[in-house]
């Protein structure tokens, strides 16, 4: 057997979390890409379909309740340097309800809402090609 990501690609999902021109990011303290600003997301659990798994990684890490979902893109990345291999279905979504809120402090002890035009600087590999297709 082995882990997903580092043994074989793995499968994840991510989501784009808009309101208005601004999107939701957290900075993420695990690898890969420990300490960039990140959209939610994470890998997606075996037999489980990959929109269920973008809604349940955007609700557990965010507090959110997220409604409409859409498909936005394909985005595949490799971290040599963190010995991580990914292939992520991303989305987007303008529906939800609540105010994000810090929910794993472990894995993302801080967030904020960001213009589309003025990312903070170190940006994960997944937020900067999600973010091309919008």
């Amino acid at each position: 057997m082995g882990l997903p990501g580092t043994d074989f690609p793995g499968l994840g999902v991510g989501l784009i979390i808009r309101r208005g021109r601004s999107i939701l990011l957290y900075r993420r303290t695990r690898f890969p890409e420990a300490g960039s600003w990140n959209i939610v997301g994470g890998k997606v659990d075996h037999m489980e379909a990959c929109i269920d798994a973008v809604r349940r990684e955007a609700e557990e890490e965010s507090g959110l309740t997220i409604g409409e979902i859409r498909f936005l893109c394909v985005s595949e990345n490799r971290f040599p340097e963190d010995g991580h291999h990914w292939v992520s279905l991303i989305y987007v979504t303008d529906d939800f309800t609540g105010e994000p809120r810090v929910m794993e402090p472990e894995k993302l002890p801080e967030f904020g809402w960001f213009d589309i035009d003025a990312l903070p600087d170190k940006v994960s590999k997944f937020t900067i090609h999600a973010a091309a297709h919008l």
